[in-house]
């Protein structure tokens, strides 16, 4: 074996010379799945397949940072295929926080996911915030030789965060058995198991409807594979696929785990163990040290592509319906919006507007192109914004249509078994996928949206049904010349596709019973030979790559992108939305954990649809979703055809609520803006679950029914009918209700009960944070142009206290959204406060935007404070009128209202106060 490893690899791994070592670890569009979906598997899991592998050699990587091992399989066996003999393991350490391991066939490539899709970027050089080891690797790794298996360790503390080599167990009869498997490596099933110990709990791994809340759930399996299912189905496999969790351990203690593979695969949660099962590809594992969930964030969106920013106006409400049935209606649907003063930013249009339900068409009855571009027209002078809907699917079922032809022209479509363009049926009928793998494929479609943007002048896209979805199952279809527009029943021909990638020797367990039904048959090509078994998984993202650079191209702005399918790395390219849903209570609930573990997997702008997307709506159910919705940070209305329209000014109970919950939305919008700027540039979600805040707060990790914007602002929301009361957790702190914050909670970590009319969500600011805010408005347009009112929360029943707050502001539309002289403002805000004396300051980074601009601070709202001031000083000057103060004892609060500090220029605001008493 040779071995010369410097120093640094002698610490951070281990080789073991005996044959066994133990490492110990510490202890179709609302679509509905009717019947029972096949999830036989012909093996004993309690089996063990084969004994595993052996290393044979290692070798050092040339710049000292990694090592090469070649492993060899010690026993042959056949269930699920031959193993591959000869294997080879990488192991690099890449920074600090990250250590890599790809385990492959060392003699013949395999596939991976390409990195034209998710980029591997190379770590910065940055200080952890809670351990004190400014360059060394925060994380190592350990192996045993034989059999082969490996450990990745918390150097601080010892504790084994992954684990691969089984440990055995005695049972009472005293019969040895391994606690799980060896790796197993076949070419179509690749088997790898972790011990996880009893108090570590796991988030990730979507993306599904969870009904049992966001931590993951000893003892159930999770399928990942893009499935057009509607998301009202509990605990199948959606539209999205997230091999990668985060692991939360005593303290807080958090670190990431990624396996970068497109394939699709079954991940079962033990208890104590996690199994991989995986039909292809390799095992390409990115470990992330942490060591705060944040910090996971930041590291995860460092390797896979940070969250693209979204335009200031999407940060507005949405408004959409499948089933406007003409430009009119849409006129109808904006207008009484307005005259029920409800904010609206966007209007939207699902297939409706095509012809034939062609892409890139207009109806030329109902939405006839000149009509539909002048409405357009009317909404940009008005501040307000078009969405529409583009399928992948192109027809090919009619003549002169120039998209398609295009795309024959230049060859961009799938290829089936007989390398004829591979035919499928969707809402237009008959149709061929566009390869948005291939180069030729992606600049066909940057064409497509630029030649139709000429026509209606739109502001962003929504891409749908691109998992994806297929009305027929399998290959060779024929069409016999008769088309049936929104017919969603195969009426194609097609022979029944039975090779080795549909029926692959190992079935996850998918919604339905074949990978390739509803979809495409796993043997279609890509222009390059890549299966469509391989790259299933990465449609979604394909196209929403493709889309963000037309958008771009074309429009020269930020583009807006909402995609149904994603991958890892999608929250580069799109805003995503939770699927379609159902006009339930438990649908609301679900959305909660849904956005939640969106934002965990790096899509930070999401939503769900708003009153449910099938069925029916009613009052109740519309007027509690709509309070919810309004702190989505993607906020969207949408419901399907034929149901009983749901836009919040049908019932006047809900048009109050909405303008109450819409009203508060828009106050926040500077603080959602900050928070996509943090998220561009760190991961971090913009919803987040209160673990991510108070993460050494074990109560924390259970809930699933509140969360937080950013780190200072949560969100109670009633989530069950008939009820006028909410039961909250309020970790520490004092919290006061953004609605009435006379109105506070004051609390050590307890459940609290909560006031809930009909007309009220609770949205409470936690002390240590300062909250920017403007003026409520009906489009976000008119927001920008409103002063600011800063929330400065302290302490209620403490003298001491400190906050911080951020601010980033441009004009929305930029492509990219950076700290740049004259087109952006970034501010830091800071206040303290003792007993007689405080002071509230602004740090400020390129202040000129705000200053053109002309945005100013009107009035500072000091909550928890000691005293009613006795001065006020603005650097150093005393105030005078029109600036006046005034102290709330109740709150106790100090509103200073008056000013007109400029948020371009730094300030710093002093004021004294008279000794606090106590009665």
């Amino acid at each position: 074996m040779k071995s010369s490893m410097a120093a640094f690899w002698a610490m951070a791994f281990t080789l073991a010379l005996t044959s066994f070592m133990v490492v110990e670890v510490h202890a179709g569009k609302a679509q509905r799945l009717s019947g029972v979906r096949d999830s036989s598997v012909e093996r004993n899991f309690d089996q063990p397949l084969g004994k595993g592998h052996r290393v044979t050699e290692v070798y050092e990587l040339p710049d000292g940072r990694g090592f090469v091992a070649d492993l060899e399989v010690i026993e042959q066996t056949e269930l699920y295929g031959a193993d591959i003999t000869d294997l080879r393991m990488t192991v690099r350490v890449e920074g600090q926080f990250r250590v890599h391991v790809q385990i492959s066939d060392k003699n013949k490539a395999r596939w991976e996911v390409p990195i034209s899709l998710v980029p591997r970027n190379e770590p910065l050089t940055r200080k952890s915030n809670r351990l004190s080891l400014p360059q060394e690797p925060l994380i190592q790794l350990t192996y045993t030789t034989n059999p082969f298996g490996f450990a990745v360790t918390r150097i601080a503390n010892n504790e084994v965060l992954f684990n691969s080599t089984p440990s055995v167990t005695t049972s009472l009869e005293g019969v040895e058995s391994p606690s799980f498997n060896s790796m197993v490596f076949k070419d179509q099933y690749l088997e790898i198991s972790t011990h996880i110990p009893s108090y570590a709990t796991l988030f990730g791994l979507g993306e599904s409807t969870r009904p049992d809340g966001l931590p993951l759930v000893k003892g159930k399996t999770y399928s990942l594979w893009a499935t057009d299912i509607g998301a009202m189905n509990a605990n199948v496999d959606l539209y999205g696929a997230y091999p990668y969790y985060i692991d939360v351990r005593a303290e807080g203690l958090t670190h990431g785990v990624l396996l970068l593979n497109s394939n699709g695969m079954d991940i079962h949660y033990g208890g104590d163990y996690l199994t991989y099962r995986v039909i292809g590809g390799t095992f390409d594992f990115y470990f992330l040290a942490g060591p705060t969930p944040l910090d996971v964030m930041d590291q995860y969106t460092e390797l896979v592509g940070r969250p693209a920013p979204m335009p200031y106006w999407s940060f507005g409400f949405h408004q959409c319906r499948w089933g406007y049935k003409n430009v009119d209606e849409l006129k109808y649907v904006v207008e009484s919006y307005k005259k029920a003063k409800i904010p609206l930013d966007t209007i939207w249009n699902d297939i409706d507007y095509m012809q034939n339900y062609l892409d890139f068409t207009t109806d030329a009855v109902n939405y006839p192109e000149d009509q539909l571009k002048s409405f357009v027209e009317e909404l940009h002078a008005n501040g307000q914004h078009y969405v529409l809907i583009l399928d992948p699917g192109i027809s090919m079922a009619y003549k002169n249509y120039s998209t398609l032809e295009r795309g024959l022209a230049a060859d961009i479509f799938l290829k089936d078994d007989q390398n004829e363009n591979y035919l499928a049926q969707v809402w237009p009928g008959p149709v061929y996928f566009p390869d948005f793998l291939d180069p030729k494929g992606k600049a066909w479609w940057a064409n497509e949206v630029s030649v139709f943007h000429q026509k209606v002048p739109f502001d962003g896209l929504w891409i749908d049904m691109n998992e994806v979805s297929n009305f027929c199952s399998g290959i060779q279809c024929k069409f016999n010349g008769v088309v049936y527009p929104n017919l969603n029943e195969c009426y194609l021909e097609c022979k029944e596709s039975s090779t080795q990638w549909d029926n692959p020797p190992y079935k996850i367990e998918t919604a339905y019973k074949n990978l390739g039904d509803k979809t495409v048959a796993m043997g279609v090509k890509h222009f390059d030979g890549t299966l469509e078994y391989n790259a299933h998984n990465l449609f979604g993202l394909s196209e929403s790559v493709a889309t963000n650079d037309a958008l771009k191209a074309t429009r020269k702005k930020r583009p807006f992108i909402l995609a149904r399918s994603t991958f890892v790395g999608s929250g580069s390219q799109t805003a995503h939305w939770t699927g379609d849903n159902a006009a339930t209570f438990k649908d609301l609930q679900y959305s909660i954990a849904s956005i939640l573990n969106s934002g965990m997997v790096g899509l930070p702008m999401v939503g769900a649809d708003i009153c449910g997307f099938a069925d029916d709506s009613n009052e109740e159910l519309c007027n509690r979703w709509m309070q919810l919705g309004a702190f989505y940070p993607f906020s969207r209305n949408h419901n399907t055809f034929g149901a009983t329209p749901q836009e919040p000014y049908v019932w006047e109970q809900v048009a109050a609520s909405s303008r109450k919950a819409l009203g508060m939305r828009y106050r926040l919008l500077p603080y959602f803006y900050s928070l996509m700027f943090e998220a561009h540039n760190k991961g971090a979600p913009i919803a987040r679950p209160l673990f991510f805040a108070f993460p050494e707060d074990a109560q924390t990790l259970k809930v699933s029914d509140q969360f937080l914007l950013g780190s200072g602002v949560m969100v109670t929301p009633v989530v069950l009918p008939k009820v006028t009361t909410v039961n909250g957790y309020f970790p520490k702190g004092t919290w006061y209700n953004l609605f009435d914050v006379a109105s506070k909670v004051e609390s050590e970590g307890k459940y609290v009960e909560l006031a809930a009319p009909l007309d009220s969500i609770n949205v409470h600011l936690h002390e240590g944070t300062i909250l920017p805010m403007q003026e409520s408005a009906l489009t976000s347009a008119e927001v920008m142009k409103t002063p600011f009112t800063l929330m400065v929360a302290f302490p209620a029943s403490k003298s001491l206290g400190y906050a911080t707050g951020k601010l980033f502001l441009d004009n929305g539309d930029d492509i990219e959204m950076v700290i740049r002289k004259g087109r952006s403002t970034f501010v830091r805000f800071f206040a303290q406060q003792s007993e007689q004396r405080g002071v509230l300051a602004s740090k400020v980074v390129s202040g000129d935007y705000a200053t053109q601009e002309d945005l100013v601070v009107q009035t500072v709202v000091i909550l928890g404070a000691n005293n009613a001031p006795s001065s006020l000083t603005i650097n150093g000057v005393p105030v005078s009128s029109p600036i006046s103060s005034s102290f709330d004892a109740a709150i106790p609060s100090v509103t200073i209202s008056g000013l007109s500090l400029s948020v371009g220029s730094e300030f710093e605001l002093h004021w004294t106060t008279q000794a606090h008493s106590t009665i």
